[in-house]
């Protein structure tokens, strides 16, 4: 069986002249490869400076057909956009008319005529993923078009949580992000990590405000080291010099790593007993399944779905409102007097929780639930 992805996700070439992409994204790739005969990625080749988070293909059987970078908030992107729409609606008839099914992820710039194309014109199996926040309540204008034509749509769309009055093709996908090794891995720590006195937390994102990395550092702002061990604060974006800055005027300590490898995040949540995400809007980051497979406890922001997952004070504190005084509140008033028969429980349930996002239970569901259902064609 053949599959085409369409999406937006960056990919670059690297000095020796191999293509690598976003690491999340390539990373479940290498794992789709398993069940099928061929995968080819429809996707936008950048020429910036590689992010350390970049990996290739592991696979011959995935093919990767570039398409020019397009999408943006200016008046010059919008029009690039639409001059551009022939030539990537024909990349992808060309590549569609040779799979056997297909996945459109979204929302993404091109997504406002490509859903339009690939319902009216393309009868093949086919599928939607829609990484932002289903319930976003003022989302751009072209996330809410692509929003209102997916659930139009017959064929399946797989979003962030569940939701009452959804209709069938509407499904709840969790995003994985963790392999067998990485399940025994965690295991492994997870038994031997204790909460000391001194607790240490942990960001892993990009460095914008959406991400709420500026409320992080607020929120330390005048806490003594008496309870406060390390600040690990793994990322790049527009804030990475501000944050460095500020950082250094904390009693605490912080550190500021940029971009790291998947294995060297890893060791970031091996050192540390919370993670940080007081994100304004997404869906559901993957990071924080990630984080409590390595036994990290969810301080999050209450936003989309996550409150699906995260019960506040049963494994995880909600941020609520998802303001610098509300953060501050839980490091003060809670977690300065957690347990560590608290941690350890909070750590069990969420490694059992962390099974839902690994590429097994993933592709499990996908092969079920998409690949081998029979459902209609547009």
């Amino acid at each position: 069986m053949k599959l085409v992805i369409i999406s937006h996700t960056e990919h670059y070439c690297n000095a020796n002249g191999v293509i690598v992409g976003w690491g999340p994204t390539i990373n479940e790739i290498n794992h789709l490869i398993e069940d099928f005969d061929k995968i080819t990625h429809i996707a936008m080749l950048h020429t910036t400076n590689i992010p350390q988070s970049s990996m290739p293909y592991m696979s011959s059987k995935i093919n990767f057909i570039p398409i020019p970078v397009l999408g943006g908030n200016t008046l010059f992107s919008k029009l690039k956009l639409l001059l551009y729409t022939p030539i990537i609606l024909k990349i992808v008839f060309k590549e569609i008319i040779k799979a056997d099914i297909f996945q459109l992820r979204t929302p993404t710039g091109i997504g406002v005529y490509l859903i339009p194309f690939l319902t009216l014109f393309i009868n093949k199996k086919g599928w939607y993923k829609y990484a932002g926040n289903w319930k976003q309540k003022n989302p751009p204008l072209g996330y809410l078009i692509q929003r209102w034509m997916l659930k139009k749509q017959t064929r399946i769309v797989t979003i962030n949580g569940q939701w009452e009055n959804q209709s069938k093709n509407i499904v709840a996908f969790e995003n994985p992000c963790l392999t067998n090794e990485d399940r025994i891995l965690g295991k492994r720590i997870i038994y031997k990590k204790e909460l000391t006195k001194k607790m240490d937390y942990c960001f892993v994102g990009e460095l914008n405000y959406n991400k709420g990395i500026d409320k992080i550092i607020e929120a330390f702002t005048g806490l003594s080291n008496d309870y406060i061990g390390t600040l690990h604060i793994v990322g790049n974006g527009q804030l990475k010099e501000e944050i460095e800055n500020k950082a250094k005027l904390l009693a605490i300590n912080v550190k500021v790593y940029g971009a790291l490898h998947k294995s060297k995040v890893y060791e970031v949540y091996k050192n540390s007993h919370f993670i940080i995400l007081p994100s304004k809007n997404e869906g559901f980051p993957k990071v924080i399944g990630e984080a409590m497979n390595f036994g990290c406890v969810p301080i999050v922001s209450d936003i989309s779905c996550i409150n699906q997952y995260i019960e506040n004070e049963r494994n995880g504190f909600l941020i609520r409102p998802n303001t610098v005084e509300s953060l501050k509140k839980i490091i003060i008033e809670k977690i300065f007097y957690f347990t560590n028969e608290q941690y350890k429980l909070f750590v069990k349930k969420n490694y059992v929780l962390a099974n839902k996002f690994t590429y097994e239970y993933y592709k499990e569901r996908l092969n079920k639930e998409i690949i081998n259902k029979k459902t209609s064609q547009k």
